[in-house]
């Protein structure tokens, strides 16, 4: 029979020819009829490196390994021990150098190595890897002076790494994967072992508990390698089993039987380990009974899978048949996995296709590929069946094998499905804190499926996924984010859509996720009610402290500005209704705070007799017209006689008092709370500008635009609308800034000065790109210049809002009809690309058609033919107004 194995190992294995080659003194005798003792295969050379020693020994083993499993001599027991002894005596080599070739004279306490997989249950390939964790001990590891342990320790790592995996001429000892310890992509490569014990209690994933059934002390200080298992025992065999448990379970079930729609026929190609029916299923099936049963019975506790299978059947928890039959599979699969690997000592699984097949049946001793099949077939079935039996309720499950998953996501939509099966991956790895713990993940297990389908089927399915992910990194929790995507499968659709074309909306879920709770009233996607309703929701229940009112604003606006947002995206409103929407709920929340702030500064400061604030905006907030991202230019001023005091227990003097008091709503407009910023203020609007104070009474205000205002300032007073104010003093205020506008100000040449101002703006501020409907030649500054122009020299349109004012002005003939389109389209465009593309750059495809839909054109092409179109009417009228010159 040796000498059989022999023949059949040089007809059809280039590796065991070589092997054969190298090795004369073991192919005399084995060409003889003589299998050497594997004892033999040890090098007692104390002058021979341990990297060439170590690297002779494991090719001696490979071949009278292979040429006793090919004679019948080793069974797979006998082979699998072989081979799993060894690597743990390289590994435990391969420490013992590296800490004594950094510390001479130490020996090797305080580094272990943790077999997890085939070597921790003795059942290691023929080509396989190893999957060990490392670990140390601070106390007692080995080191330099001056060196920290944790250094020291990954040092070691990298050289135990090295020993094994490094090649050359004799080949290599062991390929090696750290991958299975902790969060391996932020983790050093040696973990503390106490932090590797916290972790393992706390945040450990489900398939990290099902790895530790075979996890044991194989190298280094067995010792700490001992204690360490000792004490994550626990977390592995749990005696009570929850429904958080059996989630576990199935988490793990799904592994493997995602396999079933795979591809994975059996036949030519057919993946021995992972396909359907494989090697990966009986051991999963040995595992999941083992976690079930195994936290009271510790008889099932047996590393080993076949082991496994018995005791399971002894204890009855598994039919006995049952056991022998996958038994029986177990050991054919793994014989003929080796002989695929014996061929090119290559770590596959694969049955080969073609005239490869041919070459392992004979080498298995059969006579062509058809009958190793006709071997394997009913095995496969019979495994296949038995573990369709263990979860026949779980279709639709997003798959846990990587190739698959990605077949998934393919067939789901994303452009690159292996890029998106490494994101989910890692969120299922735990890669952020909001998905560490077992009951996010179990969330996100459940949300995936419905989740995955409504981003493939979204516009751009990979920009959704990498904002998602971006959005989940931020986040402090998740779990009540994907309960409600699952409770509500149309907002994970809506989600999709959000994600693939608004980076500012994605953004903000990043900063605040329950934003998206708004969503679940269908009447979020209304247009948002009146100033006057606006407020009363935002007042809240009254009592409420000062700092609880600031929060509870915060995430009124937080929510209505996402909502009108949405509903751009959902195409169930026109961006200038969202617009105005948005005006409207920075009015209520400008009078809202103003309201309460001055109250609260009553208690301690008084009110300054026969006075009080006036709020007024200008700009797009004046207009009554913003975008998502606008800012608030605004105003404050204050009625009655400066030189007054206030009555309170701190009087102050009503210019202290009002620029004090302006300091403090301002605050309540934009700073931060644990809700989250608000707006952002602008006040260089102000008299005197930056130079002047924050706040001036009506008195002053009025002086100063009667006597010194400059053009520009006055171009800014027709968009003023007073926010906050009794209505007294609007109309006091309204008064002063109508007769302004009517020509209560100092005569100077408007169109000349406006004509300097634009230069210089686009000079300092070009477009931000080529969709810059606000600053391109054409666009809604030069609009608004040329309005502005025409109601300072005509005394008409004075509405503080410009589509209003050039409605006026067409009526009295001062503009051409095309301008009210003109703004429109403008404000529509603007609107929508601070929402979708806020860099005023061209947008994926997708988003194009969104922004066609918005302005109401047919496509693209045609967004670009109306923009071109409406800047060269903006132009004309420019034109037109300056050349006039009639300031």
């Amino acid at each position: 029979m040796i000498k059989d194995a022999v023949r059949r190992a040089r007809a059809e294995s280039p590796f065991l020819t070589l092997l054969l080659d190298r090795e004369p003194g073991f192919t005399v005798r084995l060409e003889q009829g003589e299998l050497p003792c594997l004892e033999e295969i040890a090098i007692d050379d104390a002058t021979m490196p341990v990297m060439r020693r170590l690297r002779l020994e494991r090719r001696r083993l490979a071949l009278l390994v292979a040429i006793g499993d090919l004679a019948g001599a080793h069974d797979l027991t006998a082979v699998t021990g072989a081979l799993s002894d060894f690597a743990d005596r390289a590994l435990d080599t391969a420490i013992a150098a590296a800490i004594a070739e950094r510390t001479p004279d130490a020996g090797p306490t305080g580094f272990a190595a943790i077999a997890l997989g085939k070597q921790g249950s003795h059942e290691l390939n023929y080509s396989s890897d190893i999957d060990p964790i490392l670990i140390f001990d601070p106390a007692t590891l080995p080191r330099r002076q001056r060196e920290e342990p944790e250094e020291a320790a990954v040092r070691i790592g990298r050289r135990v790494v090295e020993i094994l995996q490094a090649r050359d001429g004799d080949g290599y000892v062991l390929r090696v994967d750290l991958r299975l310890r902790p969060s391996p992509e932020i983790t050093p490569i040696v973990l503390p072992v106490d932090a590797a014990i916290s972790y393992y209690e706390s945040l450990a994933l489900p398939w990290e508990r099902a790895a530790f059934i075979r996890g044991r002390a194989a190298a280094g200080d067995l010792v700490l390698g001992g204690r360490f298992l000792d004490t994550i025992r626990p977390f592995i065999w749990r005696r009570a089993l929850d429904f958080g448990a059996i989630g576990e379970i199935r988490g793990i079930s799904r592994r493997i039987r995602d396999h079933h729609s795979q591809g994975q026929a059996f036949g030519p190609g057919f993946d021995l380990k992972r396909g359907r029916g494989g090697i990966r299923e009986i051991e999963f099936f040995a595992q999941i009974h083992q976690l079930i049963h195994g936290g009271r019975d510790a008889s099932v506790r047996a590393p080993a899978t076949r082991d496994a299978l018995a005791r399971l059947a002894e204890a009855g928890w598994i039919g006995r048949d049952e056991a022998k039959a996958m038994t029986a599979a177990y050991t054919l699969f793994r014989t003929i996995e080796h002989r695929v690997q014996m061929v090119d000592d290559r770590q596959t699984h694969h049955l080969p296709t073609g005239p490869g097949l041919d070459g392992v049946a004979r080498l298995h001793g059969l006579k062509d590929g058809a009958a190793l099949l006709d071997l394997l077939r009913p095995h496969v079935a019979s495994t296949a069946r038995a573990y369709d039996a263990l979860d026949p309720d779980d279709e639709g499950a997003l798959s846990q094998d990587e190739s698959h998953l990605e077949e998934q996501l393919a067939e789901a939509g994303f452009a690159d499905p292996h890029a998106t099966a490494r994101r989910i991956e890692q969120w299922r790895g735990g890669t952020y804190p909001a998905l560490r713990s077992p009951a996010a993940r179990e969330a996100l297990e459940a949300v995936l499926p419905g989740l995955i389908e409504a981003l493939g089927s979204a516009p751009d399915p990979q920009g959704a996924i990498v904002r998602l992910d971006v959005m989940l990194a931020k986040l402090s929790s998740a779990i009540n984010f994907f309960r409600l995507l699952e409770a509500r499968p149309a907002l994970a659709r809506l989600l999709g859509a959000i994600l693939s074309h608004t980076p500012t909306l994605a953004e903000a879920l990043g900063r605040r996720p329950e934003l998206f709770d708004g969503l679940i009233d269908a009447s979020a996607l209304d247009p948002v009610g009146t100033v006057e309703t606006l407020a009363i929701e935002m007042r809240g229940e009254t009592g409420a402290d000062y700092q609880a009112l600031l929060d509870h604003v915060r995430r009124i606006v937080g929510e209505k500005r996402f909502a009108l947002g949405t509903q751009i995206v959902a195409g169930v409103s026109d961006p200038l209704e969202v617009s105005a929407g948005y005006a409207r709920v920075a009015e209520a929340a400008i009078r809202v705070l103003a309201e309460e702030t001055v109250a609260e500064f009553t208690v301690k400061h008084g009110r300054v007799p026969g006075s009080e604030l006036v709020i007024l905006a200008l700009g797009r907030m004046g207009g009554g017209a913003l975008t998502h991202a606008s800012d608030l230019d605004l105003v404050y001023l204050f009625t009655g006689d400066y030189m007054a005091e206030s009555d309170g227990e701190k009087p102050l003097g009503a210019v202290l008092y009002y620029n004090r008091l302006a300091q403090r709503v301002s605050g309540a407009l934009s700073a931060p709370t644990a809700s989250g910023p608000l707006y952002e203020i602008d006040t260089r609007l102000r008299p005197s500008g930056t130079q002047g104070p924050l706040v001036v009474s009506l008195d002053g205000f009025a002086r100063y635009q009667r006597e010194e205002a400059w053009t520009w300032e006055h171009m800014a007073l027709t968009r003023a609308r007073t926010m906050v104010g009794s209505p007294e003093a609007r109309a006091a205020t309204e008064a002063v800034i109508e007769g302004v506008l009517r020509g209560d100000r100092p005569k100077r040449d408007v169109v000349a000065d406006a004509i300097a101002m634009r230069a210089e703006m686009a000079a300092h501020k070009p477009p931000a790109g080529p969709l810059d409907a606000k600053l391109s030649p054409g666009g809604l500054v030069d609009l608004e210049f040329a309005v502005h122009v025409v109601q300072l020299t005509r005394h008409a349109g004075l509405t503080p809002h410009l589509g209003a004012a050039i409605r006026d002005l067409m009526a009295a003939g001062l503009a051409p009809p095309e301008l009210i389109a003109a703004h429109d389209f403008l404000t529509r465009l603007l609107v929508t690309l601070r929402l979708v593309a806020p860099d005023a750059q061209p947008p994926a495809q997708a988003t194009r058609e969104l922004i066609a839909r918005a302005l109401g054109v047919a496509d693209w092409d045609a967004v670009v033919a109306s923009f071109a179109a409406t800047r060269q009417e903006v132009s004309d009228f420019w034109a037109a107004v300056a050349h006039r010159g009639d300031g």
